[in-house]
């Protein structure tokens, strides 16, 4: 196997998807949702209150929740998010219908979230990146959140950093990001083992491109998403396919 021509084929393509030109990013199907997620100017915290309710469902199911609460209050400032107590964003997240399998902890961990926006970040998340910051402070800024680990740290400062082109100081401690496609992927190409630990495929990621090893991550996500499946993988369709000692071309 040639790993360093694997590496240099999805760094490039992720460095294609990283140079491309700010693009609107499409995070649940729901078009006024990704609209809020997408609205830095005047709501960046949906973005982050969207990275704590993504935990234990579907991500599309978890982004949607900040749209769904401001339909519930008609708004979605973080002046009145702040109004609401710790009980009302319990309920406007259990009722009438559940938006969170663990409604009653989400709304705790949605209202934490609001009052450390308000009361660290002067009520602008876009302070978490604003002025070039490492990539190392705007990941621990996102793991201060109570409810966000460091896989949806990481992911947040990637999407951040490749999708709206937010300008970091370095790239060095953006990760990738091990869900079960990159993890899959990372098998199949010889990169690890197929049954590696989400620790070892980091670690891999970082010791194949110290400089950012994030930027495989969306080239890998893509093609466990789109060729190579869990079962019948489109091996003749993946751009990887020449490389990829378990290919079935």
């Amino acid at each position: 196997m040639n790993e360093s021509a694997i590496r240099d084929r999805l760094v490039d393509h992720g460095r294609l998807l990283f140079q491309a030109p700010p693009a609107f990013v499409k995070f649940t199907g729901v078009h006024d949702a990704d609209v809020l997620l997408n609205d830095f100017g005047q709501h960046p915290h949906a973005f982050v209150l969207a990275c704590i309710m993504d935990r234990q469902i579907k991500a599309e199911r978890a982004w949607v929740v900040p749209y769904r609460i401001s339909e519930k209050l008609n708004d979605f400032t973080i002046a009145t998010l702040g109004r609401q107590s710790i009980d009302d964003m319990k309920e406007l997240m259990a009722k009438p219908k559940p938006l969170h399998r663990m409604s009653d902890l989400m709304g705790s961990l949605f209202y934490s979230g609001v009052q450390r926006i308000i009361n660290v970040y002067k009520g602008d998340a876009a302070r978490i990146w604003r002025g070039r910051p490492p990539s190392a402070e705007v990941i621990y800024r996102f793991l201060e959140f109570e409810g966000i680990g460091p896989k949806i740290a990481t992911m947040a400062a990637n999407i951040l950093a490749r999708d709206f082109k937010i300008p970091f100081a370095d790239y060095v401690s953006i990760d990738i990001s091990a869900d079960v496609h990159v993890r899959r992927v990372f098998g199949r190409l010889g990169l690890c083992a197929s049954d590696a630990s989400i620790e070892k495929i980091i670690y891999k990621a970082r010791a194949l491109y110290p400089e950012f090893p994030g930027m495989m991550d969306l080239a890998c996500w893509e093609i466990g998403r789109t060729w190579c499946k869990p079962s019948n993988p489109d091996c003749p369709g993946c751009f990887m396919s020449d490389l990829c000692p378990t290919s079935l071309r």
